[in-house]
């Protein structure tokens, strides 16, 4: 294994890391002896092809596929279009043949050449949705969808992330079918050239499949199998895996999609069914909106009227897809895609239901009304799905930058559904040296925060440490509003340019922020996972406060409050580890070279006075801490004078 992974750094034009070696010995020993391993790989490691040369190496050697499974397009593109190509050129001459492998996502991320056929020339075609968009908004989707059409033509592979100049949701749907809206190739007219088919064919015969949490999650859901037959998956970005589940096994109710499905199944062939829906959706929506009833946030019962309503809805939705299904009028492909609809719809009404339908809450599912008068489902804990779906049937890698949360891997495993025993979790560290190269300053002396907005002394402390560094910081704010009035107060104070995420475009905020040594980015969640920006542009990270889940937040409260009923605590189990990963993950946005040198600033005393402090302290980079204001500003000061030196 060593000496295949010496051919593949020699190749990149890389050199040895320690951390790399332990991590792929790791893996390794992970696939050749079973059970499950768990990596935290800091940044710099090199942990992508720490994993892939074992990951290929066992493909071939055992004859079966392994799975690799990330959270964003960006890594996703990085294995496919760079490293896979290059190891694949390196490791060709050293093993029984040249590895191969292929990218496999749901079937909505590829176009499908039947529904554009279908996809009317007027405006007010284009989305089938009649008077519910504006004609503003049908113009746009019609340049957008006539965009597709020829885009069509000349693309090999059908993928939405290969189109340049992206489209939105919107204009995707009218070209694009989930899995469950597919007639299937063998009944669609357009199914020897289906690009999602393609891909699928692409993926069963190769040695590594390039995939993505959500899809991974589908699989694991399905009856049917989505992903070749397989029994080893590295997880990167394992830090993302529950979210994507939860939000793969969450569903939605809302009088829009009900509106819609109602239009297109009167177009389809069902057009009684189709007023009972219609009456139906009216029932629920009045009792959604009924004095007293039904406010916004987490249910814990059903409001008065709202069963009745839901019971009717449920009702309507199977006798609509029931017409749908011995209907022969139309287009197939539509009334798939609509009964689809129609199944999915009439699924969420069950869960809702079932959940709260009784005297006592099931416990299975969390259901709440958001405020546009939607109703969400989603899953109380993955847990179980993921030990019973992935775990049990796979040898599973899972690695991160940030896992050990607290000091350990407990968290992230009890969370994945990991047992206590068969699986073991290693921290390979990063070739950075974060002690020397970086400053943890803790305000101690701050107020803590509160609900009133961020405090006078507060900015008075950002405004210091931002005229010490020079400009150059990133702010990761807990909320947009904290965001933009800190960049509104900075802009009249400073002499540097402050940027604030909602000017533009993320990416192109953050390459100005790159390229301009002495400006700043202010902004909320994706800048505190997103931002790789390594050289002087960055010296200073700055976080506003703790970022604890809002209190009522539906998802994370009925988590907490599982956890405490169950004798365990829901602030550590919950609150504290989604704290722990965000200030981790914020933090790591400091160090992304062995160059680089700079300090995280955290404006919230209760890192360093609370009782739980040190708990959310241990799951931070090893960085020379101080909580004192002077020292911190004349450490920012001493590294803008050394900049200038050089």
């Amino acid at each position: 294994m060593e000496e295949l992974l010496g051919h593949a750094v020699a190749a990149l034009g890389g050199a040895r890391r320690e951390g790399q070696v332990r991590m792929a010995r790791a893996v390794h020993d992970a696939f050749a002896r079973g059970g499950h391993l768990a990596v935290q790989a800091g940044t710099g490691t090199g942990k992508s092809l720490a994993y892939l040369v074992p990951a290929v190496a066992a493909a071939i050697d055992e004859g079966s596929p392994t799975v690799v499974s990330t959270a964003t397009i960006a890594l996703q593109r990085q294995l496919v279009e760079r490293d896979l190509p290059r190891l694949a050129e390196a490791l060709g001459p050293h093993l029984p043949r040249r590895p191969s492998f292929a990218i496999l996502k749901g079937r909505n991320n590829y176009l499908c050449r039947k529904k554009l056929a279908d996809v009317a020339d007027a405006p007010g075609e284009v989305d089938g949705q009649g008077d519910l968009i504006d004609p503003a908004t049908l113009s746009r989707t019609a340049r957008e969808v006539l965009r597709l059409r020829e885009w069509a033509e000349e693309t090999e592979d059908g993928d939405r992330d290969s189109l340049e100049r992206g489209v939105r949701d919107l204009a995707w749907r009218q070209v694009s079918v989930g899995a469950r809206e597919c007639v299937g190739a063998a009944r669609c007219p357009m199914g020897a050239d289906c690009f999602a088919e393609r891909a699928r064919r692409a993926a069963d015969d190769v040695d590594v499949v390039v995939t993505n949490h959500a899809l991974l999650a589908i699989d694991a859901l399905a009856e049917a199998a989505v992903l070749p037959e397989h029994h080893r998956v590295v997880v990167d970005e394992a830090h993302e895996l529950v979210a994507r589940v939860t939000s793969a096994a969450a569903a939605e109710l809302g009088p829009a999609a009900l509106a819609l499905t109602a239009t297109r199944a009167r177009k389809a062939g069902a057009e009684e069914q189709a007023a009972d829906l219609v009456d139906a959706a009216d029932l629920l929506a009045e009792a959604l909106g009924a004095s007293g009833t039904a406010g916004a946030g987490r249910w814990r019962a059903l409001p008065e009227g709202v069963g009745e309503a839901l019971t009717a809805l449920r009702q309507a939705l199977w006798a609509t897809q029931t017409a749908l299904a011995g209907s022969r009028e139309g287009d197939l492909a539509e009334r798939q895609t609509v009964r689809a609809t129609c199944e999915n719809l009439h699924d969420t009404c069950v869960r809702a239901l079932t959940e709260l339908g009784g005297a006592a809450p099931v416990g299975e599912d969390v259901v709440w009304l958001d405020e546009r008068r939607t109703l969400h489902v989603a899953p109380l804990d993955v847990s179980g799905l993921l030990r019973d779906r992935l775990l049990a049937e796979n040898t599973v890698v899972l690695t991160s930058a940030t896992l050990a949360l607290g000091g350990d891997f407990r968290a992230m495993a009890a969370a994945w559904g990991l047992p206590k025993s068969g699986w073991r979790g290693i921290d390979v560290g990063s070739p950075f040296d974060p002690a020397r190269a970086g400053i943890l300053y803790v305000a101690r002396h701050l107020p803590k925060p509160g609900r009133d907005g961020t405090a006078p002394a507060v900015l008075d402390e950002l405004e210091g440490l931002i005229r010490a560094a020079g400009g150059r910081t990133l702010g990761l704010f807990s909320s947009r509003r904290g965001a933009e009035a800190a960049a509104a107060e900075m802009r009249r104070r400073l002499p540097f340019d402050i940027l604030c995420q909602g000017d533009d475009a993320t990416g192109a905020l953050v390459a100005r922020f790159a390229a301009e040594e002495n400006t700043c980015l202010f902004g909320t969640l994706s800048l505190w996972q997103g931002v790789d920006v390594p050289g002087p542009a960055l010296s200073l990270v700055v976080i506003d406060r703790i970022p604890f889940p809002r209190p009522d937040e539906p998802l994370s409260s009925a988590r907490a409050e599982a956890a405490d009923a169950a004798g365990r605590s829901g602030f550590m189990e919950v609150s504290a580890a989604h704290a722990a990963l965000l200030l981790a993950q914020g933090a790591g946005r400091l160090l992304r070279d062995v160059a680089d040198r700079g300090m995280v600033a955290v404006l919230d005393p209760r890192l360093a006075t609370a009782r739980y402090g040190p708990w959310l302290a241990a799951s931070l980079p090893p960085l020379w801490r101080t909580t004192d204001p002077a020292v911190a500003r004349a450490a920012l000061e001493r590294l803008v004078a050394a900049r200038h030196r050089r």
